[in-house]
């Protein structure tokens, strides 16, 4: 019997706080199999589990604020994490142990605030938004709302580009560096972001891509950008790369399902065609 050498690989780590997709197409699911796409290892920290599938969300059961810290401190105690996202952490509970185990953790941080799906669905419970604002925004690197999002955190009716850039650095005021809105899959920004790093505003072009399948396209984008921070990519080629990445995910996108399908993530970052 002969024997094979192992070869050991030391991929870089990252780590995402966020919640379960049953149907697996946001969420933690999205994030693990983003990190995996861009040969970073996953590691999760769950806030909450949903029940739903491509139709929408049936019920969500949030976990203890004790047993969130615990997962974040089982990792931190043994693995070295490279880089952090954080995304659907549904009460204030959740989001005050979230910036508690982050506060002292000086690696990237990259928050997606879920509060408000792409349809418009709430995802976050109405006393959290404070919460989000005075603790966890502060010590972001990167902040990704969606456009519905960045309106509730703005307090801005985004009716036009003037407001959306507004809105940003009324977002960029509480505490993140970087403000990255998502400008989805409005027909009105035809498939541009915004992003404002530091003090310099940039509407980032892209085409839209015309598909009803879109579920995890947010989730995915920062996990993306998670990723590549942890494998010491310049934000700003971090930014470029996981837009071009959820773009092709988007072109690529699965319909499975009687409602809205996921992004497709088996595909090589960058992928455009």
């Amino acid at each position: 019997m002969s024997l094979i050498a192992a070869n050991h690989q030391h991929p870089p780590i990252a780590l995402t706080i966020a919640g379960s997709d049953s149907g697996g197409g946001a969420g933690i699911q999205a994030d693990l199999k983003t990190f995996m796409a861009f040969q970073v290892h996953g590691c999760s920290a769950v806030s909450c589990v949903t029940a739903q599938n491509s139709c929408g969300v049936q019920r969500v059961d949030a976990l203890s604020p004790e047993a969130l810290k615990s997962q974040v401190e089982a990792v931190r105690s043994d693995l070295p994490v490279a880089a952090i996202k954080s995304g659907m952490l549904l009460n204030a509970a959740l989001i005050e142990a979230t910036a508690e185990v982050l506060k002292d953790w000086s690696v990237p941080r990259v928050i997606d605030p879920v509060m408000v799906s792409r349809s418009g669905s709430v995802l976050l419970e109405s006393d959290a938004i404070r919460a989000l604002c005075s603790q966890l925004l502060p010590i972001a690197d990167v902040v990704t709302p969606n456009l519905h999002e960045a309106a509730l955190l703005s307090g801005e009716n985004l009716s036009d580009s003037s407001a959306m850039e507004k809105a940003a650095r009324r977002i960029q005021a509480m505490g993140p560096a970087v403000v990255l809105i998502k400008g989805g899959g409005k027909a009105r920004w035809q498939g541009q972001d915004l992003l404002l790093n530091g003090d310099q505003l940039r509407w980032l072009p892209g085409p839209r891509v015309d598909t009803p399948h879109s579920h995890g396209t947010g989730c995915t984008l920062s996990a993306a950008i998670t990723a590549l921070m942890a494998k010491q990519v310049p934000l700003a080629e971090a930014i470029e790369t996981g837009r071009a990445y959820v773009k092709a995910a988007l072109q690529h996108s699965l319909a499975i399902g009687s409602g809205q399908g996921p992004v497709c993530h088996w595909i090589s970052p960058g992928m455009d065609r």
